[in-house]
């Protein structure tokens, strides 16, 4: 048996992990490389089904609150 993960769902649980972290203990360069696999982690995202269907509640919330 061989199991696989994509970078995908290994960006989105290392970003829950660290974003658990108090924020007092944290550097810059901890932000910064939080904020960069935040990034990655939307770039990668965008192109599926689950970035699509965001893309429609975000447009959805947007034009029900403007």
């Amino acid at each position: 048996m061989q199991y696989t993960i994509s970078a995908t769902a290994f960006l989105a649980v290392l970003i829950v992990i660290r974003l658990r972290r108090r924020t007092e203990s944290r550097s810059r360069g901890d932000e910064a490389f939080t904020v960069f696999t935040a990034v990655v982690f939307g770039v990668l995202i965008a192109a599926t089904t689950w970035g699509h269907a965001i893309l429609r509640l975000v447009g959805i919330v947007a034009e029900a609150t403007h």
